[in-house]
């Protein structure tokens, strides 16, 4: 992972991408991310991950200098089809993966950032898909994530006019969970981390593979599997000592089992 720094604090992964100037997404940050994400599946220690960028930009985009170097129709849909692959990973991980998001997200940075399950950005951060104005179209889910979490209309205008929004109007549609100052983004966001790693890990789990279906339509699935990882989950030793722990007024003692 030469382009990715991977540090680990207590039971928190967090993944810097290091690639001056404008951290943009090159194929061998993607590959350094998918790397990074095979590491994390091997350590059931790790309940939570922190992205960020290092820099001025938690990420510019995607390497445009790259794209010069495609031909074929073809090769331009392998490339977007690597880069959703590894972001619908993400999206379907067994741990949350919190952005930390400075400077610009923007292009491949948002589409990045939007595959994270929490965003936490500065107040004076960019948001945005500026890919029309270079005459091509977002290539990693942007078009499909971007609705999701601004609406249908607001979507078409970022999409269409390429125009950044701030970190503060992103926390207000919802793009962002919080938006805070620069100085505060740190110790925000492993805050966050942390209040997730005191819980127990089945539990933890459990909820990543429940929330995907609200992203469909077969809300009766989403039901019955909610109902199956309760009863799983009520059978784990640390169940016992959560709801132990309650009556007694103390708090609980997990051991991830």
């Amino acid at each position: 992972m030469d382009h990715l720094q991977f540090e680990t604090k207590e039971q928190v992964a967090v993944l810097t991408i290091q690639s001056p100037p404008a951290n943009a997404l090159a194929t061998y940050i993607l590959k350094d991310l998918a790397q990074a994400l095979d590491h994390i599946e091997q350590d059931s220690t790790i309940k939570a991950v922190v992205l960020k960028g290092e820099g001025k930009f938690f990420s510019a985009g995607a390497d445009i200098k790259e794209f010069t170097s495609l031909q074929a129709e073809s090769e331009y849909s392998n490339l977007a089809k690597q880069g959703q692959q590894l972001f619908n990973r993400i999206e379907n991980y067994h741990v949350p993966v919190i952005a930390a998001i400075h400077g610009a997200a923007l292009g491949g940075g948002l589409e990045l950032a939007m595959s994270c399950h929490m965003r936490i950005v500065t107040e004076s951060a960019k948001l945005g898909l500026p890919e029309l104005s270079l005459g091509i179209i977002p290539g990693f889910a942007g078009t499909q994530r971007l609705p999701r979490y601004v609406g249908q209309a607001k979507a078409y205008e970022m999409i269409l006019s390429g125009e950044p929004i701030s970190g503060v109007e992103a926390a207000s549609l919802g793009l962002a969970n919080h938006a805070v100052a620069d100085e505060e983004l740190e110790s925000t966001v492993m805050t966050l981390a942390g209040k997730i790693t005191s819980k127990s890990g089945p539990s933890i789990h459990a909820v990543m593979r429940l929330l995907p279906y609200t992203f469909t339509s077969n809300f009766e699935s989403g039901l019955s599997s909610e109902a199956d990882e309760f009863g799983k989950v009520f059978g784990n030793d640390d169940a016992k000592e959560g709801v132990q722990a309650f009556i007694e007024k103390r708090k609980p003692q997990f051991k991830d089992q």
